[in-house]
């Protein structure tokens, strides 16, 4: 704010000139000016360090719009008839892969079944992930092996019959007979225990029976012998070699001939009756000490298959001799039948296994 009027006056015909500067320069110029006062060394366009002179920004555009609407990527999908969308839903097959043969380019069943994926990319690198799964083709053996035992499961109505036996006295028996075979043989649990299951099995005989349908007959078939089949584990899969008449074979004469054929069926040269048939069957995994118990699915015709597990110590009450409680350790093996509930009732099961909890437990009767 100016005080007095006069000193307005003085200044009336000031200009920019009067005050040393050029109002034709640009702006641009003046700041330039200062950039180079301030700036070390005058600037030099052939220096490195010399600002380069800035390119004109690219003029805008607009972009260019076909008219159409907009779509949906549903929208953008092919054409797929409802039936050739769920096939290829259940086939694992992308629509987008699929040139549709239909009217307008719409994809069919038949575009979907005729559909080949392109061949797999080179092989992974080295370090990459390992497959997840492999797929090992089911050979003809192993293939009846599933559709006997898929038929016994369905046809035959199984149940279970559960017992621990004790096989302190059986086992005592087989040492004594091996001590004084003088390498002639060597007998196994197995061994005895096959003998056993004979000798329950003429004694409960309906244990020893098949279900058969011939001619348009069922009948209910009693086998007079016992042929214990064996279950043994092969490369091929499980085979059941058949120990013929064993209620008239010692003891001897049954190791013979489990271990002649046990090793045929592994080296895959039994006969087709060496392992077809037989009357009642034995499966035993008492060699793997993890296996307490387990049940085995029937080999049909057959009605009985007696499952083995393996021996364990088992602490069992005793009386000593001042009269108190105490305890002594008992060798125990579980053994569970299954039985063709068609042919033997429960009572039935329950009385075979029985007659095989004594014979174990008392295995001189074996020697009857």
């Amino acid at each position: 704010m100016v005080e007095d009027a006069a000193d307005v006056e003085a200044f009336a015909d000031f200009s920019i000139e009067d005050a040393g500067g050029n109002k034709d320069k640009p702006a641009e110029d003046k700041k330039g000016g200062q950039e180079a006062a301030e700036a070390s060394e005058p600037p030099s366009s052939g220096s490195s360090t010399a600002p380069q002179p800035q390119e004109s920004a690219p003029a805008s555009q607009e972009p260019e719009s076909s008219g159409e609407r907009l779509q949906t990527s549903l929208e953008r999908e092919p054409t797929i008839a409802p039936a050739a969308r769920k096939l290829a839903l259940e086939k694992g097959v992308s629509i987008s892969a699929i040139k549709g043969s239909g009217p307008g380019g719409r994809i069919t069943k038949q575009d979907i079944e005729k559909y080949k994926p392109a061949a797999s990319a080179a092989p992974a690198a080295a370090g990459a992930a390992p497959a997840s799964y492999e797929d090992t083709p089911a050979s003809s053996m192993r293939k009846t092996i599933a559709a006997r035992l898929t038929q016994s499961m369905n046809q035959n109505p199984h149940y279970f019959v559960a017992s621990s036996i004790s096989v302190t006295k059986l086992m005592k028996l087989r040492q004594a007979l091996n001590a004084s075979a003088d390498g002639a043989y060597k007998l196994s649990v197995n061994d005895l225990l096959i003998k056993a299951v004979a000798a329950a099995a003429r004694k409960v005989p309906a244990a020893n029976s098949s279900w058969r349908e011939e001619a348009g007959q069922v009948v209910i078939r009693q086998h007079n012998t016992v042929d214990v089949s064996v279950a043994v584990a092969t490369p091929v899969g499980l085979m059941t070699p058949i120990v013929k008449n064993v209620t008239g074979s010692g003891l001897q004469s049954i190791s013979a001939a489990i271990k002649d054929l046990g090793k045929r069926a592994r080296d895959g040269k039994l006969k087709p009756e060496e392992y077809q048939g037989g009357t009642i069957t034995i499966s035993n995994m008492g060699m793997n000490d993890a296996i307490d118990r387990f049940t085995a699915v029937i080999n049909p015709p057959q009605a009985t298959i007696v499952a083995v597990g393996a021996v364990k110590k088992v602490a069992v009450p005793k009386e000593l001799e001042d009269g108190s409680e105490g305890f002594e350790f008992d060798d125990q093996i579980v053994v569970t039948g299954s039985f063709d509930h068609k042919v033997v009732d429960g009572a039935v099961g329950g009385e075979f296994m029985r007659e095989l909890k004594k014979v174990v437990e008392n295995p001189l009767e074996l020697l009857l």
